[in-house]
């Protein structure tokens, strides 16, 4: 546990010294908007019937997708699993487009044909949103292949579960990531249970997680993902590793996830106590406990934080409507956005033969 001495460090560290008043409340607002819409989207889950397949709840990690992302560029490229609202909405998504994907309509994110898992905004940087678990990851490492090949100085940000770690194609990822040198950050949100096992349970380590980045030769850190200062001052160093040395990174960030695996998840509060679920809503909330933060510092009041929230639930509601409202895709429409060349009638999508340049 962090003293109170340490919290002020992380708040006066080099990149949080900088940060405005309007900018902090902006973390604010956006942790708000993902809590408000992914409140939404269970209540439609749960009631309407609108919303059908899998359904994985970011509430309580809100602090780790706002901290992380609030240091990007714009040649920064993002990538993450499949609980993925937090991360898409801090990219700069719609409400509308992510509620209408949920719904499966056309107008959402992915036309409808990708739900809550597949989240997708190309041309924000943020490559989804992916069902396979630790699947992304190698998608990640190309990324950051593509910014080094090119010569950008940005990085990927890859985020997964505690669950992906023990997967062998992450592994073959960092083994990859550091012998070719490339500018990617691997950030584990550790809620401490992959599906309905607990960490104890399914993984086995020493200190902790990402320390098995050392036997790839990968810098590492493990840090509290409930403030947002600690968060940027911990990941900061990792961003600046990947920009200007082309090296990796892995980051384990301390979090909780409020709900089941998945809302289908029926023994959500069996595996792991209500007590220890209220214990964490009620001392170890990111949004209240940023919000408190702000109220200490006197740079907001409490009646702005609950015009934020009415704003952020308003907003939610609207992205119902509107998803409600909405078409299905059409029939039609099925066989396409399966393959790019295909759509796009190269000779490799006529052919099914793909020529490389030398």
């Amino acid at each position: 546990m962090e003293t109170l001495l340490e919290k002020e460090t992380f708040a006066s560290a080099e990149v949080n010294h900088g940060l405005t008043p309007e900018r902090k409340i902006d973390f604010l607002r956006q942790m708000l908007r993902i809590r408000r819409f992914e409140q939404a989207a269970l209540k439609q889950y749960q009631t309407s019937g609108q919303i059908g397949g899998f359904l994985h709840l970011y509430s309580g990690q809100e602090a780790v997708a706002i901290g992380t992302l609030s240091l990007r560029s714009e040649d920064d490229q993002v990538i993450a699993g499949y609980r993925t609202h937090g991360q898409a909405l801090a990219m700069g998504m719609t409400m509308n487009e992510c509620m209408a994907e949920l719904f499966g309509k056309a107008t959402g994110c992915s036309k409808g044909k990708g739900g809550s898992m597949h989240l997708f905004a190309p041309d924000k940087n943020y490559w989804g949103g992916h069902g396979v678990v630790a699947g992304h990851t190698p998608l990640g490492l190309g990324l950051a292949f593509a910014l080094k090949y090119k010569g950008i100085k940005g990085c990927c940000l890859c985020y997964l579960g505690d669950g992906a770690v023990n997967q062998g194609v992450y592994q073959a990822t960092l083994n990859l990531a550091s012998l070719w040198s490339l500018p990617v950050i691997y950030i584990i949100e550790n809620n401490q249970y992959s599906m309905g096992t607990s960490q104890e349970r399914s993984s086995a380590y020493r200190d902790c997680l990402a320390a098995r980045a050392e036997g790839y030769n990968i810098e590492w850190d493990r840090f509290n993902g409930e403030d947002i200062y600690e968060v940027r001052a911990k990941t900061w160093p990792a961003i600046q590793r990947a920009r200007e040395e082309s090296r990796p990174t892995v980051l384990e960030v301390a979090t909780y996830r409020y709900y089941g695996h998945s809302v289908s998840d029926a023994n959500a509060k069996k595996y792991r106590s209500p007590e220890e679920i209220d214990n964490y809503r009620k001392l170890h909330d990111p949004i209240q406990l940023w919000q408190k933060r702000l109220l200490d510092e006197g740079v907001m009041t409490e009646e702005q934080a609950a015009e934020l929230d009415a704003a952020a639930a308003a907003e939610a509601a609207e992205s119902v409507r509107f998803a409600g409202e909405s078409p299905l895709p059409d029939k039609t429409d099925i066989f396409s956005d399966v393959y790019s060349e295909v759509d796009r009638q190269t000779p490799a999508g006529q052919t099914g033969k793909f020529f490389f340049n030398d």
